[in-house]
């Protein structure tokens, strides 16, 4: 799998899913390090989980609500569950996404 991700992350379990990610489970979230390739596109789409993800190299072209936000390497952003978005990766992107459950406190 790509990604420019220490050895030790690389042992971990691959996520079953639309993207290539390797799987760290926690206690009511999961955390994913995941890899895109130039060029690729997901569609509008929902999920349950409340995400939050870090870009460790590359760009995100996120958009919701009508708005496409550029995440750039050190960025944060944030998608409510239950909140239809989109992503493109124009270049190779790494990041760090971390999916809460529903039902945990958001403090």
């Amino acid at each position: 799998m790509p990604g420019n991700y220490p050895d030790r992350i690389k042992t971990l379990p691959l996520y079953d899913g639309r993207f290539d990610a390797y799987k760290l489970k926690a206690q009511g979230s999961d955390v994913l390090f995941a890899s895109y390739p130039a060029a690729t596109s997901i569609p509008p789409h929902t999920h349950e989980t409340d995400n939050y993800g870090v870009i460790t190299r590359g760009e995100l072209l996120l958009t919701m609500d009508g708005k496409t936000t550029h995440v750039g390497v050190g960025d944060w952003y944030h998608v409510p569950a239950n909140t239809e978005h989109a992503a493109e990766f124009m270049v190779d992107t790494d990041e760090i996404e971390f999916w809460f459950q529903p039902g945990r406190p958001k403090s």
